[in-house]
């Protein structure tokens, strides 16, 4: 995988990306990580193309090894007062003002930006649609972001034991919908999603 090339090569580059956008219950998670370059993580990639044991693994070795890392989420009523796409830049924007180094530039995978204004500082930005399998920071922050929302559904999952979201983690499956059909939404369900409206 490549290394920011946008940014000066003494320049601090954060990689961002989320997870958690398509469910129909828990938060929209995003990563931001800064990895450092005296320190590689070999087999950082898109998590979606790692198995589950492999995730974990490499979520222990980016917040072993990374200059500085960072989580941030937006909750099932912010995603329904100003939608997906908003309460996703939101979640970008909280992980990287949370990072406890400085970058010089982000990384998001994706082709939109959040703002990257952040008091008196902007931060230069670039959009890498598929970033999280060309860019290694994207890479580890997709990591990071999947593994923490896994980890907080699993969490909701023994609240709410009901609706099984440690199976799914959220998404439409089949059983999801027919628990949702059963006992009605939660809390934790998006009520501006289409399948949880009509479970209402």
């Amino acid at each position: 995988m490549q290394q920011a090339a946008l940014f000066e090569l003494n320049g601090l580059v954060a990689g961002v990306d989320e997870a958690g956008r398509g469910p129909l219950a828990g938060p929209v998670v995003a990563a931001a990580v800064i990895l450092d370059p005296r320190l590689p993580i070999p087999g950082l990639d898109d998590s979606k193309k790692l198995t589950a044991a492999r995730r974990e693994y490499l979520a222990a070795e980016i917040r072993l090894r990374a200059l500085s890392w960072a989580v941030g989420w937006a909750e099932p009523d912010e995603i329904d007062e100003i939608n997906i796409l908003a309460a996703t830049m939101l979640a970008m924007r909280r992980a990287i003002a949370c990072l406890d180094v400085t970058p010089t530039g982000v990384q998001v995978d994706g082709n939109r930006l959040p703002d990257l204004a952040f008091g008196d500082v902007r931060l230069e930005g670039e959009a890498i649609v598929g970033g999280d399998g060309k860019v290694a920071a994207i890479g580890a922050a997709s990591i990071i972001a999947k593994t923490t929302r896994d980890g907080i559904m699993e969490f909701l999952d023994r609240i709410h034991p009901e609706y099984e979201f440690a199976r799914h983690k959220g998404y439409g499956t089949r059983v999801h919908l027919e628990r949702l059909r059963r006992h009605g939404p939660c809390a934790q369900h998006r009520a501006s999603f289409a399948p949880v409206r009509a479970a209402g």
